[in-house]
């Protein structure tokens, strides 16, 4: 979960400083892996490669606009369309859009902090129960292929299910 602390300049001229909760259930991940053609990373990189601003624009509306809820005071995380719209029409969620539009930091921040925490150990659970799988060189020898370790970076735009396959699949492997 992502708590965010935005300062605005409202419309009577007064600055107003509030906190936002952000967050993307491992559920939410599966629906946007699901709901993308590739799935939801390859769509992520393929917006980042095109530098489309369109696109930019978009697909940070979309994040924010399914990560947004309301935290309860006993620890738990509601969404609401109608709590998202109100806030995506209000000047926090212009503070924020800018600040992510235009500062990759920030914007890798959102990503990272939305993403579900504990997912790295989930995968690595998953990663130490599964062994090498050999394969064959162009030689025709079988050599076991070396897995690639995943930056977070990477990790914060794949969906669970496509690193739950490259684990165990040996493709990926965590640092």
């Amino acid at each position: 979960m992502l708590k965010k602390t935005i300062t605005y300049t409202n419309f009577d001229g007064n600055e107003v400083t509030e906190t936002h909760y952000f967050h993307l259930s491992k559920a939410d991940l599966i629906k946007m892996e699901v709901s993308r053609k590739g799935g939801l990373q390859a769509y992520l990189e393929e917006v980042v490669r095109s530098q489309d601003g369109k696109q930019i624009i978009e697909t940070f509306e979309m994040l924010i606009r399914e990560s947004y809820g309301m935290r309860t005071e006993d620890g738990r995380f509601f969404k609401n369309p109608a709590d998202a719209n109100a806030f995506m029409s209000g000047e926090a969620y212009s503070e924020l859009f800018m600040s992510l539009v235009t500062n990759a930091d920030a914007a890798a921040e959102f990503v990272n902090g939305i993403i579900p925490s504990g997912l790295e150990q989930e995968a690595a659970k998953i990663a130490a129960t599964v062994p090498e799988e050999p394969v064959e060189d162009a030689t025709g020898l079988t050599k076991t292929e070396t897995p690639r370790v995943l930056s977070k970076q990477e990790l914060s735009v794949m969906s669970a299910e496509e690193l739950q396959s490259g684990l165990a699949a040996g493709r990926y492997k965590l640092s």
